[in-house]
């Protein structure tokens, strides 16, 4: 039994996504805008975030040939004219509740196992929320190519991190075993899309919830954790 200050252990949220799905980002925007809103409170929630590597598309050339439409259009059988009216509602969903501007304009579609090398990389570094940040905001915003293994060198060295060290890590796969280790875990959670949120290893939450959602489950958590520790 903990006295009264005892402060609980933090809320352990585990995040699967991937740098190139759409949701996953407007998702990890409304997590930090929900953890924001509960920051506030007197006994504001405790909350430790890690990443999980998922890959939508894996059998992605590095280098696509084609458009965003294009690429839609050739995965889901619909037309460009279709795909492109999907990519106009995700993105004005990602302005209007996530204040992200997405720009699939310029968007060049790739394959993403680097990036996810990359992310544990930068997790060891402590710096994976950055990272994955970094990389989505690359893909989604800026229209970069985050892909090759030049590009990603110079994305994280943009966050401070030895470039040699990066490009020794994605030249030789040090990290693949943990991108497979990730995407294990997610087949034996039954997760088939992303992203999806597991709160303390027993709550799992689908999809881009808006940040009101985040917030209560936040709230709600950490009064069980305040409960187990009383």
């Amino acid at each position: 039994m903990s006295d009264a200050t005892t402060t609980p252990a933090p809320i352990r949220i585990d995040v699967w996504s991937d740098i190139a799905c759409p949701w996953c980002y407007i998702g990890k925007r409304n997590l930090e805008n929900g953890l924001a809103a509960a920051a506030g409170d007197d006994d504001a929630p405790q909350v430790e975030i890690t990443y999980h590597s998922f890959e939508l598309s894996p059998d992605t050339p590095v280098d696509f040939e084609g458009s965003s439409e294009d690429f839609l259009a050739e995965r889901k059988g619909i037309s460009r004219d279709e795909a492109k009216r999907m990519n106009d509602r995700v993105a004005q969903i990602a302005k209007d509740q996530a204040d992200l501007h997405y720009r699939f304009d310029l968007q060049q579609h790739t394959n993403t196992v680097k990036a996810h090398e990359l992310i544990h990389f930068a997790k060891e570094h402590g710096k994976q929320v950055e990272m994955t940040e970094r990389l989505m905001s690359a893909y989604f915003v800026e229209g970069r190519h985050v892909g090759r293994i030049d590009q990603l060198v110079e994305l994280a060295a943009e966050l401070g991190l030895d470039a040699d060290a990066a490009r020794d890590a994605l030249e030789n796969d040090h990290y693949l075993p943990a991108v497979r280790q990730d995407q294990a875990q997610a087949r034996a959670y039954g997760i088939n899309g992303v992203p999806f949120f597991v709160i303390d290893g027993k709550y799992g939450v689908s999809g881009a919830q808006p940040a009101e959602a985040f917030t209560r489950v936040a709230r709600q958590v950490w009064a069980e954790h305040r409960g187990l520790e009383a």
